[in-house]
């Protein structure tokens, strides 16, 4: 029996800040539920069930939070499932809740991820202590720091390739009123100029700790053709892992991401990515991973990934517009930052992104990954419903 069709008809995102004092985790959640129903034009009532994912419970030491905030969410007497894929889990969340209607389990389904990073410290959070790892690291870009290093010397790319990054995403946040950081005077030199936190990245290219949610309403054929918006199409989408730590690892592209990209374009029936995809939001915490991350999903051939970024190819305006929104550079509520992507793609191929629409965008991918490079999660999404 084929799939069901899955169409995203609701996006909500709250706005994203350093701290939401205002409000409770429950409160968090649900205001981005409310907007993605009203979106769709839907009532709890037309949810079948709720796929709820974020990053690792200690990161704000509420453990299992899913069971508290099952009413917030309206999933009392409904299916409820939880995720878990650190960094990439926003992804994974909303690709579990694709799945759950692909497969003609529900019709309807919420999908929401959050992070509430002001109560707690997710750098000393991600610092364990031996012998869980060397005593070399602070946070994640203590971790990723030597494999930006490796990928710089190994494709000669220059040392400026990680501000322009930094420089365009920030501008790119201008344009979202969603973003976090919103830096209206960010000029190059300013992202050159920023303290080294882990060379080589700067402290201007790499991400904020942010508080935030984002939820979508997914549904089938049938609940799509009730939608009065057009909605987003799933033409492919795929998870894939490989351990943090094992022989002949390629820590600067590793096989999991490459294999999940793979999975995703043959789904979806492209053979040129670099072509017949019109825009991508990107997993980019720290501003090296764009060019890494533009060969390790086959937008560019090995070593050339920089000179995209380079020669302006992924500018708003360029031929390949990478994080649109500005990316998990401007906004990074952790458990949230892998959904914020595949939302942020869905909205530009339903022509709803605003000040940072890209002009004629059919088709987007959005990506995730997580952990030491381990856990990856992606979906493209088309303006036409998929090829029967």
């Amino acid at each position: 029996m084929s799939k069901e069709p899955v169409a995203v008809v609701g996006i909500g995102q709250t706005k994203h800040v350093a701290a939401r004092r205002d409000v409770s985790l429950a409160g968090l959640v649900r205001e981005a539920a409310v907007r993605a129903l009203e979106d769709a034009e839907l009532t709890w009532a037309d949810i079948d069930a709720v796929v709820i994912g974020k990053a690792p419970d200690f990161f704000e030491g509420v453990m299992m939070p899913e069971l508290y905030l099952a009413d917030a969410l309206g999933a009392v007497g409904k299916p409820m499932l939880r995720v878990h894929t650190a960094g990439s889990v926003g992804g994974s969340t909303a690709l579990v809740a694709t799945n759950l209607i692909a497969g003609r389990v529900h019709g309807t389904v919420l999908t929401l991820a959050y992070e509430k990073q002001s109560e707690s410290n997710a750098m000393w959070g991600l610092s364990l202590p031996i012998p869980f790892q060397q005593p070399l690291l602070a946070g994640a870009g203590g971790f990723f720091a030597p494999h930006v290093r490796a990928y710089m010397r190994r494709t000669g790319a220059p040392d400026s390739v990680g501000s322009l990054v930094a420089y365009k995403d920030r501008r790119n946040a201008l344009r979202n009123p969603y973003a976090h950081l919103h830096e209206h005077d960010i000029t190059l030199e300013k992202v050159q100029a920023s303290p080294m936190l882990w060379d080589p990245i700067r402290y201007s290219e790499t991400c904020p700790s942010s508080d935030g949610a984002c939820a979508m309403v997914l549904t089938d054929r049938a609940g799509a053709a009730r939608s009065t918006r057009p909605p987003a199409w799933l033409h492919g989408g795929a998870m894939r892992s490989e351990p943090t730590l094992f022989a002949g690892k390629d820590f600067v592209s590793p096989q999991a991401g490459k294999d999940c990209a793979a999975d995703v374009y043959q789904q979806a029936g492209i053979t040129d990515p670099r072509r017949e995809i019109d825009a991508v939001e990107m997993y980019v915490p720290f501003s090296w991973y764009e060019p890494m991350w533009l060969e390790n999903l086959g937008f560019a051939a090995e070593g050339e990934g920089w000179k995209l970024t380079e020669s302006g190819v992924t500018e708003l305006d360029g031929d390949l517009p990478v994080n649109m929104s500005g990316g998990v550079l401007s906004t990074n509520p952790i458990g949230a930052s892998g959904m914020i992507r595949f939302a942020e793609a869905a909205l530009q191929v339903r022509g709803q992104a605003g000040e940072h629409q890209v002009d004629g965008a059919r088709r987007a991918l959005g990506h995730a990954y997580g952990g030491g490079s381990q856990f990856f999660s992606m979906w493209l999404v088309g303006a036409e419903p998929p090829a029967s």
